[in-house]
């Protein structure tokens, strides 16, 4: 499969920005140039391949390998293509997606796939995956799109959401749903529903069916049976905003 790469030449010791990679069309360009596309390490402009042996052909699908723990904003902005990143991802992962597919296959930090700072929306398209934990606040103001989380949230998921869904396999963590306006947090583990939600009903929704059958069969993510064929208890909120959000609490019963 065509596609470039970035393995990390050493381990990272600073802070490193690299929302600026993967910004506007990129999937044409080759190694070299997308080498000299710039990154930030702890404030100061660098090259990306100061940092990362790049190599590949043009073929709109990017992987980054190593450690990205203390990488920020991987795919910020992101529109179009593949993106994966064989490791962990640090804080804003996936911030501003419009569009394309980021595949993080270990942990994130916080705000991922959220807005920036002086942005009213967040992820208005694409699809963000997190194989392992997400730090506090993904999905922050998301507008459109997928975010799912295969390990646990550490607080305030979705936060202010405006539309979009939002799913959870672990725990939910705290404060899930703050001030979200619209949009679905879907909880296949345990969550603390916020008082300002209310209780509506208990069904099953054949939108969600479809949704795990995609993360299955194109992720390998671990959808159950119990996951298809349960009940799911819907409670709308916040109602300290417009109240028509939503979230979806996987359920036995």
């Amino acid at each position: 499969m065509s596609g470039i790469s970035a393995r990390l030449r050493a381990p990272i010791t600073g802070r490193v920005d690299l929302g600026a990679v993967l910004a506007g069309g990129w999937g044409s360009l080759d190694a070299g140039e997308l080498a000299r596309r710039p990154i930030a390490v702890d404030g100061e402009s660098v090259p990306l391949g100061e940092l990362f042996e790049v190599t590949g052909s043009p073929g709109a699908r990017f992987v980054f390998s190593g450690d990205l723990t203390q990488a920020d904003r991987v795919a910020a902005g992101l529109s179009e293509g593949e993106v994966v990143v064989e490791g962990n991802a640090g804080d804003e992962a996936g911030i501003g997606m419009a569009g394309g597919s980021l595949d993080i296959r270990g942990d994130a930090g916080a705000r991922a796939g959220g807005a920036e700072v002086d942005a009213r929306r967040g992820m208005t398209g694409g699809e963000l995956v997190i194989r392992g934990k997400a730090g506090p606040g993904p999905g922050g103001r998301m507008r459109r799109g997928l975010v799912v989380v295969a390990g646990d949230v550490a607080s305030e998921a979705g936060p202010s959401m405006i539309a979009g869904t939002l799913m959870v396999f672990g725990q939910a963590g705290t404060s899930p749903g703050r001030w979200s306006k619209r949009g679905s947090i879907v909880a296949l583990g345990p969550v603390d529903i916020p008082p300002t939600y209310r209780y509506a009903c208990t069904y099953q929704p054949a939108y969600l069916q479809l949704i795990l059958r995609r993360l299955e069969r194109r992720y390998g993510l671990p959808v159950e049976a119990r996951h298809q064929s349960g009940h799911y208890r819907r409670y709308s909120g916040d109602l300290a905003e417009l109240g028509k959000g939503e979230i979806l609490a996987w359920t036995a019963d």
